[in-house]
């Protein structure tokens, strides 16, 4: 993406929630709210291939099913910290034959505070030489530089940046770890964090109960949901997730939350009693009174368990990247739980991806 409209996103991101709203056809939805992205300058992380071409390396991408790349100039959808650094490092890959020798992909990760940690990935060993050349680069760039080959990372400095959110005027602060999954637009993450919040603030007479949240991540959502609860019980299946999760607990003086290492799937069994789990040996399920699930899953939606599972609570907060999967599991849940706020939230522009969310309330 070298050049872009501005004066078009209006209309992109009007035919993008006509376009949810069509496929949430047929459910008795509310109006829904929808949450704009800056039109350029929004994603802080990203990744180019590297191709080397006439002697010189390029920022370079694909498109599906073509095997030539297409050079890439400028990228005005990234962060200014990103924006800034591009042409920096590929002067020094060019000016580096340590640097650029059997480099195909680059790795940008970067925070609104301004910190950068760049990922340089090769097809070779990396040796000593190699580190002097990337300790030098930290130095002229001020960055921190990661190395990945074939079952080897070489990491520098540490392998995570800090990144601080702004929610309801409140600052949170997150690790945000190379390999982790991160939200890639902060200040459309922003927007979503205060919805959710909002959501649960709608029924403050919850905060004597407790909350459930299926997939965590680094509890990205947690830390900012977890003041409207009496205590919180959130899994994960990534180990490195759930270590974030911990970190950023700590980091925001969280202190009501209690994290697991398992799937979704898992843990509905546990609940339902059908087998034992040595990670839960320490969690006593039973002084839960959960009033509340959050689940934000993967592009494939909830389980049939999960949903089964979901319906027990008197209110559902599920924000989903799929508004097909999202549409197929509400078709269930409005079966119990009335839709009562719906949302949608532009993390990708210039994309067909869009972020939503819901809240669903049990009818009585």
């Amino acid at each position: 993406m070298n050049t872009i409209d501005r004066l078009q996103y209006p209309a992109e991101l009007a035919a993008k929630a006509d376009g949810f709203r069509q496929t949430m056809a047929g459910l008795p939805l509310p109006e829904v709210e929808v949450f704009a992205s800056e039109p350029e300058g929004f994603r802080m992380r990203a990744e180019f291939r590297i191709w080397h071409e006439n002697n010189r390396a390029h920022y370079a991408m694909n498109r599906a099913g073509e095997s030539r790349p297409y050079v890439i100039e400028q990228f005005p959808i990234a962060g200014a910290r990103i924006i800034g650094l591009m042409p920096l490092l590929l002067d020094a890959i060019n000016g580096s034959a340590l640097l650029s020798r059997k480099l195909f992909t680059v790795e940008f990760l970067t925070s609104l505070k301004g910190e950068a940690l760049i990922t340089l990935i090769y097809h070779r060993p990396l040796d000593s030489d190699w580190e002097t050349a990337a300790r030098q680069l930290e130095v002229d760039l001020g960055i921190m530089v990661i190395g990945r080959s074939r079952k080897q990372k070489v990491v520098l400095q540490r392998d995570y940046i800090l990144e601080t959110l702004t929610v309801d005027g409140r600052e949170y602060h997150y690790q945000q770890v190379e390999s982790g999954f991160t939200q890639p637009n902060a200040k459309v993450n922003e927007k979503m964090l205060s919805w959710a919040s909002g959501c649960c603030i709608s029924h403050t007479e919850e905060s004597s109960r407790d909350l459930l949240e299926l997939y965590c991540g680094n509890g990205n959502f947690t830390a900012v949901l977890a003041k409207h609860f009496r205590r919180v019980l959130a899994t994960e299946i990534a180990k490195i997730s759930v270590k974030s999760a911990e970190t950023n607990f700590a980091l925001n003086g969280v202190e009501n939350v209690n994290v697991v290492r398992m799937s979704s799937e898992e843990f509905t069994e546990a609940l339902n009693g059908e087998r034992p789990f040595r990670r839960l040996a320490e969690v006593d399920l039973a002084s839960y009174d959960f009033s509340t699930i959050f689940v934000d899953p993967p592009r494939a939606g909830l389980d049939s368990g999960t949903l089964e599972l979901a319906r027990r609570f008197e209110h559902i907060l599920y924000i989903s990247c799929n508004p097909q999967t999202l549409k197929d599991n509400l078709d269930s849940l409005i079966k119990t739980h009335d839709i009562v706020r719906a949302a949608v939230f532009d993390q990708f522009p210039w994309t067909h991806h869009l972020e939503s969310g819901v809240l669903l309330k049990r009818r009585d």
